[in-house]
């Protein structure tokens, strides 16, 4: 049986809410979980767009994880 580790060498994530406090926390929250398998931040892009049927901003970003060098 051959048995193999890879390591994941880039990461992009998605996450979205209705106030920054919330988005904040779900990007926190992630990069914790990712400093285990041993990626850290390369960039953020992020977003903010009216939602009319919830009618109220609607907060995005794009984090994109990348190894540890």
């Amino acid at each position: 049986m051959d048995f193999r580790l890879d390591l994941i060498e880039n990461k992009v994530e998605f996450f979205e809410a209705y106030d920054l406090k919330t988005l904040e926390h779900k990007i926190d929250q992630q990069i914790e979980n990712n400093k285990g398998l041993l990626l850290e931040i390369h960039h953020i892009s992020h977003h903010a767009v009216f939602h009319p049927k919830a009618e109220k901003m609607l907060y995005s970003a794009v984090v994109h994880f990348k190894a540890k060098k």
